[in-house]
Parts: structure tokens; C-alpha cells; sequence
């Protein structure tokens, strides 16, 4: 391996003169009385250079000029440090053969070569690569040359969209909302109509009831006839007064002439004809299902105890005996229990109508 030998210290200073690169006598005398030897530099001297230099292929236009976009700054900015740095002396810079032979071709770097116009090119043929930074392989596709115009293109293709966007929701929301708007009211109708079944039906039933209640009362009405006729009905039953000894009337009164026929309302069994104090002269029918019915004030009976009756046939007549103040029919009806109930009530649940 080669190597320079170190130069010795000076024995005095060096004197440099004007107008010359090494002025003095002393520079001379020492360069005479130094041995220098010659460096050759070889492959061992020299520091391997590694790897290669690649420049990457560029995989799009956009790549290209991101890259082209970067090389104008950086050419903007170090025009600035041209520009600030021509009011300073100029500093020599040397470099060694070597290293400056090895530089590429400024041309030959991607995006450089484009700001370095060739004698025999007008300078509006290349396009301004600060116009085209930012076009994309679509953009280039098209004919888009201006980056401006390509970025405007894309801004409005997006507000377009957006709308379009907003137009469909706001559409399927109204949609949605008529769809709603029609099931309630389609839920609505249909309540209305299961509703005006129900009272259609509700109606038919009561009157299906009424019909058979009347076909009822009707066959009652032709088991079960009035106790007389040609009355008029006087006291009812539960009327208060100081005539009557248990301070209020428990039966109902028909009033009528003496001698008006008194008539069973169904058929039934005399279960006693005779005397009964202020009843006057009583006759009491017990009916099928232990019903008793009682006549009272008659002016005669006509029938005896343990007699069986039919529907309409006479018992007695209409009188005025026992206590009373006048001549009337005293009609009462006791349950199987006992208990009296309303007269006028008990012969129209059979169908009369007194």
C-alpha cells in the first residue's frame, strides 16, 4: 500500500508575498530541501464504494410529481441562498478528480432534467412542473394538464356526490316517513273497521237477545194470563201510607167494579180459599215452582183448596171485603221462600203487560 511520509515541522515560519502563490525565498529554500514522494492512489487506498446508485422507478404520475413538486423547492429555496450569498466573497472549492467524475449528468435525475431546457426547445413546450404537481394517472387519462383545474374537478365531483348523497337520504327518508304516514293510517282503517264490526256486532247480538227474550215472553203470555180486566191500577208495591198496618203496601191494587171475575194468571193449585182478616175473603195459588199468588178482598171464591186451575179460569170475584176503601183486586206474590216481591215486575218478566 502506498502512504505519504508526514511533512517535518518547519524550522521557521513560511512567508507568503503578494502577487504569488508561494512568495519568499525561504518557501523555495524549503521546498528544495524537502523529499517528497509521489501518492498513487490503488484499489486498496481507495474507500470501496457501497451499494449502488438507483434511482427508483416511478410508479405514477403523482409520484413523479410529488417528486418534481420537492426539486422546485428545494431549487426556490437554494435560489434564496444564491441570492443572499452574492453580496459575500467568493470561497474556492476544490474536489478530487475522483469524486467529480463520478457525479451524474444533472439531466439524467428524474424531475431535474425537465427545469434544464436544451438549446434547440421553446420553453412553453414542457409544462411548468409546479402545474402538473398533484395530476393523478385518472387526471392524465382525461387530458388534464393543470393541477388547479384538476383538483377544482375533483372538488366539485365530490360536492356533486355529496348532494347526490344527501338527495337519496333525504329521499329515503321521505320515503320512510310515507311509508309510516300509510301504515298508521292503514292501522287506523283497520281499527275503525275491527271497531265498527264489534258494534255491528254488539248490535246484532242485543238484538238476536231481544228477539228471543220477546219469542220468550210470548210463549209465557200464552201460558200466563192477567188477573182481571177492565182495572185500574191504584196502589204499588212499597207505597207508604197510614192504610196499611205494616206502614206500606205489599202488594198492587187493580180496581175495579164488584163482581168483576177474578182469573188465574197460570195454571196451578188452590193451596187455600177462606177468611183472612184484612185480606177479606182470600185465595192463594201455588204455581209449579212454588210461586204463591194471592187474591184478595174478593166479594166471593169460586174455588176450594187442593183444586187444580188452568190459566184464565176464575177463582173469585172482585169485591171490597176486609180492610179497604173501596172495591179493588189486592194481588201479591211470594217466592217459593216466602218473601214478597214486586207484583207489576214479576208479571212482566212472563210476558204482561198490565
Amino acid at each position: 500500500m502506498a502512504s505519504n511520509r508526514p511533512a517535518p515541522e518547519a524550522s521557521a515560519p513560511v512567508h507568503f508575498g503578494p502577487g504569488s502563490r508561494f512568495a519568499g525565498t525561504d518557501r523555495a529554500d524549503d521546498e528544495a530541501t524537502r523529499d517528497w514522494e509521489e501518492w498513487n492512489p490503488t484499489a486498496d487506498s481507495i474507500r470501496p464504494v457501497r451499494g449502488k446508485h438507483r434511482v427508483a422507478k416511478q410508479r405514477n404520475a403523482l409520484a413523479r410529481s410529488s417528486t418534481v413538486l420537492g426539486v422546485g423547492v428545494i431549487a426556490a429555496v437554494g435560489a434564496g441562498g444564491i441570492a443572499s450569498a452574492q453580496d459575500k466573497p467568493a470561497v474556492s472549492i476544490s474536489l478530487p478528480d475522483a469524486l467529480s467524475d463520478s457525479f451524474p449528468d444533472a439531466k439524467s435525475l428524474p424531475g431535474v432534467g425537465s427545469f434544464m431546457s436544451d438549446g434547440d426547445k421553446k420553453s412553453d413546450e414542457t409544462p411548468s412542473p409546479l402545474t402538473t404537481a398533484g395530476l393523478t394517472a385518472a387526471d392524465a387519462q382525461q387530458g388534464t394538464t393543470d393541477s388547479g383545474e384538476a383538483l377544482r374537478a375533483r372538488i366539485l365531483q365530490q360536492a356533486e356526490q355529496q348532494q347526490a348523497e344527501a338527495d337519496a337520504a333525504q329521499k329515503a327518508s321521505a320515503e320512510t316517513a310515507a311509508a309510516e304516514t300509510a301504515a298508521a293510517e292503514a292501522k287506523k282503517q283497520q281499527t275503525e273497521a275491527e271497531a265498527k264490526a264489534a258494534e255491528e256486532k254488539r248490535k246484532a247480538r242485543e238484538a238476536a237477545e231481544r228477539k228471543a227474550e220477546k219469542e220468550r215472553l210470548e210463549k209465557l203470555a200464552a201460558s200466563f194470563s192477567l188477573p182481571t180486566s177492565s182495572y185500574t191500577l191504584t196502589s204499588t208495591y212499597g207505597q207508604t201510607g197510614s192504610m196499611w198496618s205494616s206502614g206500606q203496601h205489599t202488594g198492587l191494587d187493580f180496581a175495579a167494579p164488584t163482581g168483576t171475575p177474578a182469573k188465574a194468571v197460570h195454571s196451578a193449585t188452590v193451596k187455600s180459599a177462606g177468611w183472612s182478616g184484612s185480606y177479606g175473603y182470600r185465595v192463594v195459588l201455588e204455581l209449579g215452582d212454588g210461586t204463591e199468588i194471592w187474591y184478595a178482598h174478593l166479594s166471593s171464591m169460586t174455588v176450594s183448596a187442593g183444586q187444580k186451575v188452568n190459566t184464565g179460569e176464575t177463582v173469585g170475584r172482585v169485591g171490597a171485603t176486609g180492610n179497604v176503601t173501596g172495591p179493588h183486586l189486592h194481588l201479591e206474590v211470594h217466592t217459593a221462600g216466602g218473601s214478597g216481591i214486586d207484583p207489576l215486575s214479576w208479571l212482566r218478566s212472563k210476558g204482561l203487560t198490565p
